[in-house]
């Protein structure tokens, strides 16, 4: 297992038993690793939140109107990595609402990728010609208060995905020309193993269907969720992980365990970072995430600029931000370390790759290249045989 480069083991067993005074429990190591523990004892009161941490006015009175707006809940385990005297803690920025989720600007937008507006079933999202969206949940072993789907998740009111499968693999097997499904939600990996399983099945079922993946942050707030059993049913129906990471510290002697599981496993493992103020807008802070998800075998896919979802200003950074962040991490790390930089388009214009200006000029076979110290460079076609 790879140590934590940040976690003292003996503070993190302290804050521990301090949660689970919390909680009304004694601290015990069996109970905290059983991953159902876990989401029963999540903490969602404003009085619990008061007891682990020194909140801001700006922390209280976001606790108070957040059962109105996006629910509030975050696993013991994520609590344990939260900085109780520190307001800027990068991963208390993620989780702890704030008053400033009531500012609404203009460009803020419901429903900020248009997924609503591509259901052809319920719970079935279809945009690009030969991929669809399949939301199996609208529950989150943690909720990130920048989340794209607040109108869904925590609301209630998706109905359960088994109830609507018939529908969606009927749509899936009338349209032959889809081929790869993301399953996400919510997060897909706090459904229990047989109901998985059966969902998995049914989808393997579709000849036509090639490449199925899952979207989860469980890894990071639930590690305890990936069992010996789960890895063994992710092989079994071949399924990729799209994983959910924003900073260094996240990545505990736990979260280094379950990936250790998954990548031993099989699966293979890609995570998707938001761009977020405070969190990680800073080269250091991505070249250190990125660098630490590659030693646990995981590969920065996208850096999502956050999307436009209402009340999220505040943690909202400028696209200029993200340009120039990718441009001081090309060339001064692996490639590996360097994922595609994305703006999901308002409305429903779907991913849209941004980088600085690399091409400069091509024409009559010559292309003028900018590279990563802002050199330039000609590359010459070949001459083609008459």
């Amino acid at each position: 297992m790879i140590k934590s480069p940040v976690l003292d083991p003996l503070a993190t067993s302290i804050q521990r038993a301090e949660i689970c005074q919390i909680l009304g429990e004694t601290y015990n190591q069996e109970r905290w690793n059983d991953w159902r523990w876990q989401m029963r004892h999540r903490l969602t009161k404003l009085e619990q939140f008061q007891q682990l941490l020194q909140l801001t006015p700006a922390e209280e009175r976001g606790l108070l109107i957040a059962p109105e707006k996006f629910a509030v809940a975050i696993t013991p385990h994520f609590a344990s990595l939260l900085d109780p005297k520190d307001p800027l803690c990068p991963l208390r920025l993620q989780v702890i609402p704030r008053e400033e989720e009531l500012i609404v600007s203009s460009t803020d937008l419901v429903d900020p990728c248009g997924e609503d507006r591509d259901t052809p079933v319920p719970g079935l999202v279809h945009r690009y010609p030969d991929r669809v969206l399949l939301l199996a949940l609208d529950t989150c072993a943690a909720y990130c208060r920048y989340c794209t789907r607040s109108r869904l998740v925590s609301q209630g009111e998706m109905q359960p995905v088994m109830r609507r499968l018939d529908a969606i693999v009927a749509y899936l097997e009338e349209h032959t020309e889809v081929r790869d499904v993301l399953i996400s939600g919510g997060d897909p990996l706090l459904m229990s193993d047989e109901p998985l399983d059966n969902l998995l099945r049914r989808l393997r079922g579709i000849p036509h269907l090639e490449f199925i993946r899952i979207g989860s942050r469980v890894p990071s707030f639930l590690p305890q969720r990936i069992t010996p059993e789960l890895v063994a049913l992710l092989r079994k129906h071949r399924v990729w992980l799209s994983l959910h990471f924003c900073h260094v510290r996240e990545l505990t002697p736990e979260v280094a365990q379950a990936c250790d599981r998954l990548a031993d496993g099989g699966i293979p493992l890609g995570s998707q970072t938001v761009l977020l103020k405070g969190v990680n807008d800073s080269e250091e802070a991505l070249k250190n995430l990125f660098h630490g998800l590659l030693k646990l075998r995981v590969r920065p896919y996208y850096l999502y600029q956050c999307d436009p979802v209402v009340g999220t200003a505040h943690l909202r950074t400028s696209v200029q931000t993200g340009i120039n962040l990718i441009s001081k991490l090309r060339g001064h790390t692996t490639g590996y370390a360097v994922p595609t930089y994305v703006i999901d388009a308002p409305g429903g214009g779907g991913k849209v790759p941004i980088q600085a200006e690399t091409l400069l000029a091509y024409e009559n076979g010559k292309a003028t290249v900018r590279n990563w110290i802002g050199k330039t460079y000609t590359y010459v076609d070949p001459i083609e045989a008459d």
